[in-house]
């Protein structure tokens, strides 16, 4: 959850800019959200070494070689991208595990791989690692009974009280009345690594939010560009994850969109509900 340096554009009108709201609505007087305080760039440098410390426990956990590449072969000689358009194969025949949300029941295919990968990665950036009871069965479902047992510790650990407290949270990981605590992954797309019997390895592109939407916020919502990378393994009948490594980007060139308010970021979260992602 990086953020770009700042420029000064010197009103050079080729460089693009970045409108907040005007007025005191919302996270107060209009700023170009770069120039956050340092508070801020260090609670995202936090949250940035919580999902690293998944990685770092994960590194050796088991992940296999493939025995064939995922993607096709583009005129280039590299990997052409995976299609799209819908496959009209049924993504999941079981229903979504009721404490987690996380759908469940992923072909043992590319396809149901690349499916699970993209909705771990929802999972992984959703609201709910912030609180024990919701983090431990998402890492229960997604990793395989070892690589959870050794992450959960370690997370537990990482998800502090003082942790917690820098991002406007409770202990507990609740907002204050009145505020919307937000975390969502919103994934752009995936690729098949590699991919053999059992086992796969699956990149997930995507964006992410991250913040507090509340009048009185001192990290207001913000948006990151991020690739996560799964080794999975076939574990009884499902596919789970024995490793997760994550790096920067590719993240484009920022629009020169307005920014809206905390009320409004508020009520976007609350009436607009995640997706279940599917190849």
């Amino acid at each position: 959850m990086s953020y770009g340096d700042e420029h000064d554009y010197h009103g050079d009108p080729g460089q693009t800019r970045t409108r907040l709201p005007e007025g005191d609505e919302g996270y107060g007087p209009a700023r170009r959200p770069v120039r956050a305080s340092r508070s801020l760039i260090t609670v995202v440098g936090v949250v940035v070494l919580l999902v690293a410390a998944i990685a770092f426990a994960n590194r050796g956990g088991g992940g296999h070689d493939s025995a064939s590449g995922g993607g096709r072969s583009g005129a280039g000689g590299g990997a052409a991208a995976d299609p799209t358009a819908p496959s009209g194969v049924k993504p999941v025949k079981g229903t979504a595990n009721a404490a987690t949300g996380i759908p469940s029941g992923f072909a043992d295919d590319q396809q149901g791989a690349a499916s699970a990968a993209a909705n771990y990665a929802v999972a992984l950036g959703s609201e709910g690692m912030f609180h024990p009871d919701t983090r431990h069965a998402i890492l229960d479902t997604i990793y395989t009974p070892s690589a959870a047992a050794k992450l959960t510790g370690s997370l537990d650990a990482a998800y502090s009280a003082d942790f917690l407290a820098q991002l406007g949270l409770d202990a507990h990981g609740d907002a204050p009345q009145g505020s919307t605590f937000v975390s969502r992954t919103i994934p752009v797309g995936t690729k098949v690594e590699s991919y053999s019997s059992g086992a796969a390895k699956v990149s997930v592109w995507y964006t992410g939010l991250i913040g507090m939407a509340g009048t009185d916020s001192k990290n207001p919502v913000t948006t990151t560009w991020k690739t996560g990378t799964f080794d999975l393994r076939r574990t009884g009948g499902a596919w789970k994850a024995t490793a997760y490594t994550q790096k920067n980007g590719p993240a484009p060139v920022p629009g020169d969109d307005a920014a809206s308010t905390a009320d409004q970021i508020s009520k976007a979260v609350e009436q607009f509900g995640g997706f279940t992602y599917a190849r």
